[in-house]
């Protein structure tokens, strides 16, 4: 048996799901006043000075802070449900079924949102890591638990679930600088689908 490791936005996806997920679950007065708190750490991410990691994590705490956490929780089901469909990358679905034809075990490892990802992922049949919204009781902290899984997180996260010899082989999928170590894992990294070749 394999090990495919697939990042979920821009690889499965021809985008990022997490702004539109954000969107999605922000009220108007919300969108409204959101470059008040969040148009510097856009900037400095657009100019390279700002991580992906640190602009997530302003973004999240601005949504997110304070919300009911059934609420998003539906909403993310709601999103997986609604939006996702349209925006799946043929060639990594198709991907996908040829893993899970050869028996192999199919993980989705990604720093987008466990509000969304558990759903879609159930509904697929695919194992999951990604960030995971911690919750004070029933609303959320605007944080993550366990960190935000992109970067060196990813492989670490993969290694903390796997022992990778026990498998004849890994594959990994991956989009950006993000994915970097979780591809270095893999005997077959493809990396914005060139390459692929069936083993």
């Amino acid at each position: 048996m394999d090990l495919a490791l697939f990042d979920f936005d821009g690889t499965i996806t021809t985008g990022n799901t997490y702004t539109p997920f954000i969107e999605y679950v922000s009220t108007a007065a919300m969108k409204r006043r959101a470059w008040r708190s969040l148009l510097w750490p856009w900037l400095g991410y657009r100019l390279g000075l700002v991580s992906g990691v640190a602009v997530r994590r302003r973004v999240t705490a601005y949504a997110l802070t304070g919300r009911r956490a059934s609420d998003i929780r539906a909403l993310g089901e709601r999103y997986a449900r609604e939006r996702l469909p349209r925006v799946l990358r043929p060639e990594a679905m198709a991907r996908i079924a040829w893993h899970r034809e050869q028996g192999d075990r199919v993980v989705v490892v990604s720093a987008s949102l466990d509000a969304y990802l558990v759903p879609w992922c159930r509904a697929h049949g695919l194992e999951l890591i990604c960030s995971e919204l911690e919750a004070d009781g029933k609303r959320l902290t605007g944080m993550y638990r366990g960190g935000d899984c992109a970067g060196p997180a990813k492989a670490a996260r993969v290694l903390a679930r796997f022992r990778l010899d026990d498998y004849d082989r890994v594959h990994a999928y991956g989009d950006t600088v993000e994915d970097r170590e979780m591809l270095a894992l893999a005997h077959h990294p493809v990396f914005r689908w060139r390459g692929l070749q069936v083993a």
